[in-house]
C-alpha cells in the first residue's frame, strides 16, 4: 500500500515537472498535459516493455495516467504557484527518482533477470521519463547536459538492490529502502552543494 502511494507520488511529480516544460516552451494544454503524462509514465512504460510486461501497467490501468495528468492540470492551471515551488519539487523528484530505481530494480530481479540488467532497468526507468520530456520539448537530454548529478545516483541506487537481492538472504524490503536512501541523499547533496561530473578539456 505505502509503495502504491509513493510510486503515485512519484509519477505526479515527474508530470508537474514535465507539464512545467510545456508552459516554458508555450504549449497549449493538450500539450502541456501531453509531455507531462509521458514524461511522469514514461519511465516506467520502458521499463515494462525491457522485463516483457505486456501490456505495461500504466496502459493496462488507468491510475498511473489519470494521477500523471490531473497533476498536469494542476501546472496548467496553477503554474505561478508551482514556479515559486521549484525547490520543493526538486527534492519531491529526487524521492521519486530514488524510488522508482529502486523499486524497478527489484520487480526485474523477481522477474529473474542478472544483477546488471536489473540495475539497469532501475536506471531507465529512473531517467526514462526525463529524457522523453526533452526530447518532446525540443532540448538536449538532461541526462546528457552538465548538470547536477542524477543519472548517477539512480544507477547506485539500483546497483545496490540489484546486488543485494541476487547475493544475499535479507528482506526485499530492506534493500528497497536502502537503495532508495542511497540514491534520493545522494541526489540531494548534489543539489546542495552543486556536485557535477568533470567535463572533457578543451
Amino acid at each position: 500500500m505505502l509503495l502504491d502511494v509513493l510510486n503515485f507520488a512519484g509519477i505526479a511529480v515527474f508530470a508537474a515537472s514535465g507539464a512545467m516544460v510545456g508552459v516554458r516552451k508555450d504549449f497549449d494544454m493538450w500539450g502541456i498535459i501531453t509531455v507531462g503524462v509521458l514524461t511522469g509514465v514514461g519511465g516506467g512504460v520502458l521499463r515494462d516493455v525491457l522485463l516483457g510486461i505486456t501490456p505495461p501497467t500504466s496502459v493496462q490501468g488507468y491510475g498511473n495516467a489519470l494521477t500523471a495528468a490531473i497533476a498536469s492540470l494542476l501546472v496548467f492551471g496553477f503554474h505561478p504557484a508551482f514556479t515559486k515551488l521549484r525547490r520543493s519539487i526538486l527534492v519531491l523528484d529526487a524521492f521519486g527518482m530514488g524510488l522508482f530505481a529502486a523499486s524497478s530494480a527489484s520487480l526485474a530481479v523477481e522477474v529473474g533477470v542478472s544483477s546488471f540488467a536489473a540495475a539497469t532497468v532501475g536506471l531507465l526507468t529512473a531517467i526514462g521519463g526525463g529524457v522523453l520530456r526533452d526530447v518532446i520539448s525540443n532540448e538536449v537530454p538532461l541526462l546528457l547536459q552538465p548538470a547536477d548529478l542524477y543519472a548517477v545516483p539512480a544507477l547506485l541506487g539500483a546497483t545496490v538492490v540489484a546486488l543485494g537481492l541476487h547475493h544475499t538472504s535479507l528482506p526485499q524490503w530492506v534493500w528497497l529502502v536502502v537503495g532508495s536512501i542511497l540514491a534520493t541523499g545522494l541526489r540531494l547533496l548534489g543539489l546542495k552543494f552543486k556536485w557535477r561530473l568533470p567535463t572533457a578539456r578543451r
